[in-house]
């Protein structure tokens, strides 16, 4: 039986006893003084080190331990005692290559993103912050010593598409976590598949709130970081009148809930609102339906590029109420894409856009503009993408370099999950595992450029650990909203 250095501890080889082994037999055979074979067997053995050296990690590990299997046969039979220097010289070689080819494992984080269709334009750099943070931590050594590899696919904007590669993602490629989505319809589309196979997803949107899943995990600004800062400070500085104009799923008809709410609660009155089809780009009636309300602001969430032309028809309708929102310029950047003054008179509260200025957020520019020069923007998903793989990658070190959700969850128990972001620290929530934020209030001004006239510093996602859920206890796997809370025990 030809020699193997090998010892398998379960499925994986001990390298420390294939080096010891490995040592042991061939000083063995050069003490007896065996007949050496020609030189061509030792110039194999080298070319064989390199062959390992340029297989893919890990994919080809069986084929790996074949080939150096044979080298070290190799070498055995190649040791001439003249020829000492070229047989230690292999010797290192192999020991290096040993210890480099069976490293552990690559975390594998599969990433379900929008590069083309209608959300393309914001989401295309949800991609690019994920590539970054994981070129940026691999540059450092991986996560607990264990590189990232990232499995991309583009979901093409198409909710089936969501569905088919999350199965893809999880059962054949592996993935030790998923990030995806940018709508909400989207994520609940995929959501009960995560649930079924036992995954675990970051969600790294600002979106409408209420996910109680923990096999979930939040990045993006929710309704009590955006609107509860927002519609106060919109009616105190503008009026109490409020219209509203929303994408008719789920994002637009629960954050059309919350502004009802929080406009209720502060005294004000709903003057009118309305619901747009994803994918409608004709707005005249709803420019006629709003001067006739007269409001004192337009709360404006809309999505995706059609309904994005808005903007565009209320400004030539004569239309120039102050506008607030939570999902414009903040993803979209309108400000970028649209001529001045269309914009102008916008408010926002967003997590980050490109504008603040903050040592931290230019250092971070500078990083992603080396990297993505031709980049249009870099938005608040972007940053919450960037951002979450650090989040993860302080999760698995947490857990000991473990990747399993329960080990992750116990980790994100200890309520010390937390990353300092361009935007400033965030810190996950371990009831419902939601992000922290800081909240900028973002005004476009008349040539379109930008100005903070507020911001909230460390702003909590409290609204679903104060309705009673609690991620630690029990895992629901529901979305709650103002007028379907968590139950109380």
């Amino acid at each position: 039986m030809p020699f193997s250095p090998f010892v398998r501890t379960g499925t994986k080889p001990n390298v420390i006893c294939v080096l010891y082994r490995t040592v042991h037999f061939l000083t063995k055979r050069a003490r007896v003084g065996q007949r050496p074979e020609p030189d061509c067997q030792l110039s194999l053995a080298y070319h064989l080190l390199f062959s390992v050296i340029l297989l893919p990690d890990r994919k080809s590990v069986r084929f790996k331990w074949a080939i150096m299997n044979t080298l070290a046969n190799l070498c055995t039979f190649s040791i001439r005692r003249a020829a000492g220097a070229r047989f230690s010289a292999v010797l290192a070689l192999f020991g290096i290559l040993i210890t480099a080819s069976l490293a552990a494992d690559p975390i594998k984080i599969g990433v379900l993103e929008d590069q083309s269709g209608d959300f393309a334009p914001a989401t295309i750099c949800k991609v690019h912050g994920i590539q970054l943070a994981a070129d940026e931590i691999n540059a450092k050594g991986g996560i607990a010593g264990r590189p990232i590899e990232l499995v991309i696919y583009d979901t093409q904007s198409d909710n089936t598409r969501y569905q088919e590669f999350m199965r893809r993602v999880l059962q054949k490629d592996k993935a030790d976590v998923v990030f995806a989505g940018f709508s909400s319809a989207s994520r609940e589309a995929y959501r009960p598949i995560v649930d079924q196979l036992h995954g675990l997803c970051f969600y790294n949107n600002q979106y409408e709130g209420g996910v109680c899943d923990a096999n979930m995990i939040v990045t993006g600004a929710v309704p009590e970081q955006q609107f509860s800062t927002l519609i106060p400070w919109m009616m105190e500085k503008y009026g109490k009148k409020v219209y509203t104009i929303a994408a008719n799923y789920n994002f637009g008809q629960i954050s059309a809930e919350w502004v009802r709410n929080i406009v209720k609660k502060n005294g004000g009155e709903m003057v009118g609102e309305e619901f747009i089809p994803l994918g409608v780009s004709q707005f005249s009636q709803t420019i006629k339906n709003i001067q006739a309300a007269k409001p004192d602001f337009v709360v404006t969430l809309l999505v995706g590029t059609a309904q994005s032309s808005y903007y565009e028809q209320a400004r030539s309708g004569g239309l120039q109420l102050p506008m607030a929102s939570s999902v414009n310029i903040g993803q979209g950047y309108e400000h970028k894409r649209f001529k001045p003054p269309t914009l102008a008179n916008m408010y926002v509260t967003t997590n980050y856009i490109e504008e603040v200025d903050t040592p931290e957020s230019k250092d971070f520019v500078k990083r992603w503009r080396a990297k993505f020069p031709n980049e249009p923007y870099i938005n608040q998903e972007a940053e919450n993408s960037y951002l979450a793989v650090y989040l993860y990658k302080e999760m698995v070190e947490k857990a000991n370099g473990s990747t399993k959700i329960p080990d992750i969850r116990k980790a994100i128990a200890t309520g010390d999950i937390n990353f300092d972001a361009p935007e400033g620290k965030v810190t996950i929530d371990p009831k419902s595992q939601h992000m922290s934020h800081t909240i900028y209030l973002a005004r476009v001004n008349d040539d379109h450029s930008i100005s903070f006239p507020k911001i909230w510093p460390d702003i909590k996602p409290y609204w679903l650990g104060e309705a009673g859920a609690d991620l630690t206890k029990s895992n629901p796997h529901t979305q709650y909203t103002p007028s379907n809370p968590p139950k109380v025990p």
